[in-house]
């Protein structure tokens, strides 16, 4: 862990005051309690994909038709994430994750089954559609619990860019793993020992997080009075909003930075898609198929690596230009890939593009805090989330198509066009990325306003 400490000079004291950093934030009373289980909860998440990708390739001959089950899941998940995350912070993580985590396992022992069995692709679409629907969102709700947890006090307050970091590293963690354990699985077990091995641990890791009552951020339920605004400030209940659900009155999606950010992690999610298919194509294509997991286990030690960078860093400038000096740091990074033949070479500039993932993942998930009012946080975080996977999804069809038809290199073109996309997005909508409170202060939490850093 790294745990920094910033020479400035106090301006009463003339001491040394302590930068928030990763040993701080775990000493965080109440953190381990929900990080342990956390972790164990979303390790299977990584091995979704390209568990279905390497099932269904195996079973049909076509890397077009595994990327188009696939594309399924993460259309799926990306469609149902949001409505999950509200739920969530309406009743409860638990009583969303609980019934979530069952469904899931019945869901991907049918798309395993039918695979096996040969069945058409429409019966695989219809397998796939639950599997995706009913992935449960434990990064977004651990997310969800550290703003909650830090949001209670100024000073615990600016450890929350150090808590994205955390996560981003966390999940990176996972996707160091998972694709390697799956593809040993799928290449040294059986074809579908990956997505079996993913369905199993996804049960077993999501009761034991939903079992952990205590740290979860209270359920908003049906608010008395009035609610917020995403700017802070308040309206009273009966002023002309619906009197209806929370989710109509509070939603995520009705704050516009969080409309630029869904859009924009559309890329990262092109990335992430590009790069499973495309590799796997790749190592088929030079006879070694056992490459393809370290080679996606490079690209996202990269990733992993910049995260723990980025928190351990005191930033002097705001997210909103960090998400665009990652953007375009990966748009140059992934400019590359087609044109590169050999394992060395690939691997290299695979961890180059994993390094530039984590500023612009973190930097989004920063900006979240400040947007969003805090009863609408886990559904923001699940948009993000959703978002991700739905560029997967595209990227994962697309790139499978273009591998099918002229090879592994074509479909590398993916995570180019999907980065450059985004940052033109980015550009030219990045004043939607500012917080619309006077003296640009934000809300945090029940009334609670501290300065915010957006630039």
């Amino acid at each position: 862990m790294v745990n920094t400490v910033d020479t400035t000079a106090g301006a009463s004291e003339g001491t040394a005051a302590p930068r928030p950093g990763y040993g701080q934030l775990l000493r965080t009373p109440g953190a381990w309690t929900f990080l342990l289980p956390g972790f164990a909860a979303r390790q299977p998440f990584a091995m979704l994909t390209i568990g279905i990708v390497l099932l269904v390739q195996h079973t049909s001959g076509s890397y077009g038709s595994a990327g188009i089950v696939a594309a399924v899941t993460g259309v799926s998940m990306a469609l149902f994430a949001p409505q999950n995350g509200k739920l969530a912070d309406r009743f409860g993580q638990r009583a969303v994750l609980v019934p979530g985590v069952l469904l899931h396992a019945v869901s991907v022992t049918a798309l395993t089954v039918l695979a096996l069995s040969g069945a058409p692709l429409w019966a695989l679409f219809a397998a796939a559609v639950p599997t995706g629907a009913s992935v449960p969102q434990v990064g977004p709700m651990v997310r969800a619990r550290w703003a909650a947890l830090l949001g209670s006090s100024e000073e615990r307050a600016r450890l929350l860019p150090t808590a994205a970091a955390f996560e981003s590293v966390t999940d990176e963690f996972t996707f160091v793993i998972g694709p390697v354990l799956a593809t040993a699985l799928c290449t040294g077990v059986h074809p579908a020992a990956g997505l079996i091995a993913e369905g199993v641990l996804t049960l077993a890791g999501g009761l034991l997080f939903a079992a952990r009552r205590g740290t979860q951020p209270k359920p908003v339920g049906r608010p008395v009075g009035g609610w917020k605004r995403a700017d802070g400030s308040e309206r009273a209940e009966g002023s002309g909003g619906s009197s209806g659900s929370v989710g109509a009155r509070v939603s995520a999606l009705s704050v516009p930075g969080v409309r630029v950010l869904a859009v924009v992690f559309l890329g990262i999610g092109s990335v992430f898609g590009g790069m499973q298919v495309s590799l796997t194509a790749f190592a088929e294509e030079i006879g070694n198929p056992g490459a393809n997991g370290l080679l996606y286990g490079v690209f996202a030690a990269g990733n992993m690596l910049a995260g723990i960078a980025c928190g351990a860093v005191a930033w002097k400038i705001g997210p909103r230009r960090r998400l665009i000096a990652g953007y375009a740091g990966l748009t140059l990074a992934t400019s590359g890939l087609w044109a590169v033949h050999s394992v060395p070479a690939l691997a290299a500039l695979g961890l180059l593009v994993g390094l530039f993932i984590a500023p612009a993942l973190i930097s989004g998930y920063t900006l979240i805090e400040p947007l969003v009012p805090a009863g609408a946080r886990t559904e923001a975080f699940t948009w993000l989330t959703g978002s991700v996977a739905l560029g997967q999804a595209g990227a994962v069809t697309a790139a499978g198509q273009l591998a099918d038809a002229h090879g592994a290199s074509a479909g590398f073109v993916v995570p180019l066009v999907g980065t450059a996309l985004a940052l033109v997005t980015l550009v030219a909508l990045r004043s939607r990325l500012t917080p619309k409170a006077p003296g640009r202060v934000a809300a945090r939490g029940m009334g609670h306003r501290v300065p915010v850093a957006v630039d």
